[in-house]
């Protein structure tokens, strides 16, 4: 057994392939580039396909292979689950499934995997039913949990090598140019799917809204495109909000905005020019409110704003608050308007926002990001992948990337959520080091990494209660007592990558 920086076991036949964890800036990456095959598409020759299954044919998706879907329909997402019941149509067997993220909606998977149809997943999250079932143990490999720069980072060094990507988008024309911000199911950014474009041998289009050529604007280009089928409907533009993106009315969450503000009012990064990105639990998405009374009492604005993007930053957009706003993915209709609309608010790709590996990521400009948990533990390290049962039930997403990349990160918690406390001695996975987690703000008050002895001083005066991370983990234990420990087995279900592609945790089996 090898054991990370953190202290985390991390099982030898896994450590001698990933490695483990050193620090969050131990790699540095030097490589070439991957890139697709491309075939080439004489004058005259067609595109357009007449069905799903022609696509899959066409494609030469065999047995073994590597398939790759995008998450911006979120729980609105019809494609990934019409692809997979074609597939299993046909008889194809162990697959590699590797797309941006998985839903609730993707529930039908359990049944994929059962049947042998896929046999490994790489994801940056995974939900309800199917995280509940690998975490007892459905997949005989484990899967492996990479974040969204993480996953960019991966796929361009060719450490994923998806064979064929089955890309939804709410508008193309028949020679491949697609966008997400145009057509009756629009998404806004297709900022994962463009890098699944970039580097995926097969790149099929799929859209329900096939337009005259050529088709604008054009997120994913037409020299990257194969295929192009049109379907009934590709999704469900509703299910794009669900889940995590809601605005809070809770007292508590809002109190715990209120605080998360005071902090960045008081920091030294917040002046003109400064740049942020907010996240999108209730609190998260909260500051973006109280921040922007304060900006316009302040006479401050904004540089940019980054995301994943909600439909306030584009008003703050709007109102001349923030200049310019760069956008992987669009969570609400307001946002997707932006997108369509504005032409300061920019689409940007995966990679561009957040690979570790490249030339320069977004989050590396970032003066402030605000973040949610599931857990914190007293050595700040941050949780945000398994829930207190043990059971996988969310995603790493852009969490480690963003507090890596910013200068000052803030992780926005209750002190205790459901009788169950958030701040623990020893979170159950280490998605988020401490290293890269500047402030925990609570209702009841902040706690400050003691790394960031310069943050202490900027707020000693700061009009917020402050504590250290064992007091307010002693805190949420007086009133909900301490949680008995999970019971895990030997048996490895997911392994988590840091954004580096080193191992930073793993996920046990849940004991029965």
């Amino acid at each position: 057994m090898a054991e990370n920086k953190l202290g985390r076991e991390i099982p030898e036949q896994y450590a001698d392939v990933f490695g483990t964890f050193e620090g969050q800036f131990s790699r540095r990456h030097d490589y070439k580039r991957s890139s697709g095959k491309v075939t080439s598409v004489k004058p005259g020759e067609s595109k357009l396909l007449s069905s799903i299954r022609e696509a899959i044919e066409k494609s030469g998706l065999k047995d073994g292979m590597t398939i790759s879907f995008h998450h911006h329909f979120r729980e609105g997402d019809k494609v990934l689950n019409m692809v997979m019941e074609e597939i299993a149509a046909m008889g194809i067997k162990n697959l590699t499934l590797a797309p941006s993220s998985i839903a609730n909606v993707h529930a039908p998977l359990i049944d994929h995997i059962k049947n042998g149809v896929i046999t490994q997943i790489t994801s940056s999250g995974l939900r309800d039913r199917l995280g509940a079932e690998i975490s007892h143990g459905l997949m005989e490999k484990p899967v492996i949990i990479r974040s969204h720069g993480g996953r960019a980072r991966a796929i361009e060094k060719d450490e994923i090598h998806i064979d064929v990507a089955f890309l939804g988008a709410p508008s193309a024309d028949a020679y491949g140019n697609a966008n997400g911000s145009h057509g009756k199911a629009n998404c806004g950014s297709l900022g994962y799917a463009k890098v699944d474009a970039e580097f995926a041998d097969k790149v099929v289009i799929i859209t329900d809204n096939l337009v005259p050529y050529p088709n604008t604007p054009i997120s994913i280009p037409q020299n990257q495109v194969d295929y192009v089928v049109v379907v009934d409907s590709i999704g469900d533009p509703d299910g794009i909000a669900k889940g995590a993106t809601r605005i809070t009315t809770n007292p508590k969450e809002l109190l715990i905005a209120e605080n998360a503000n005071k902090v960045i009012t008081a920091s030294p990064y917040y002046k003109e020019g400064f740049s942020f990105q907010s996240g999108t639990g209730g609190s998260t998405l909260a500051v973006a409110r109280f921040l922007q009374d304060s900006m316009r009492k302040d006479n401050i604005k904004a540089s940019f704003a980054l995301g994943g993007l909600t439909g306030h930053l584009c008003s703050m957009l709007e109102e001349g608050l923030i200049e310019k706003i760069i956008d992987t993915q669009c969570f609400d209709r307001s946002a997707i308007e932006s997108m369509k609309k504005n032409e300061h608010h920019y689409e940007i790709s995966a990679s561009f926002y957040a690979n570790p590996g490249n030339k320069g990521a977004a989050v590396n400009q970032l003066d402030v990001v605000v973040l949610s948990a599931l857990e914190i533990d007293t050595n700040f390290n941050v949780n945000v992948m398994t829930g207190s049962d043990g059971v996988i039930r969310g995603a790493s997403g852009g969490h480690s990337d963003a507090s890596a990349g910013a200068k000052l990160s803030l992780v926005l918690t209750p002190l205790i959520r459901g009788r169950i406390p958030t701040i623990v001695e020893e979170v159950n996975t280490v998605i988020t080091p401490g290293a890269s987690i500047d402030v925990v703000v609570t209702e009841i008050g902040i706690a400050i990494n003691p790394r960031r002895q310069d943050l202490m001083e900027a707020f000693r005066n700061l009009n917020v209660p402050q504590y250290t991370m064992e007091e307010l983990k002693e805190k949420a234990y007086e009133v909900v007592g301490r949680p008995d420990p999970i019971v895990y087995e030997d048996r490895v279900v997911a392994l988590i990558e840091y954004r580096d592609g080193s191992l930073i945790d793993v996920v046990r089996k849940v004991r029965d």
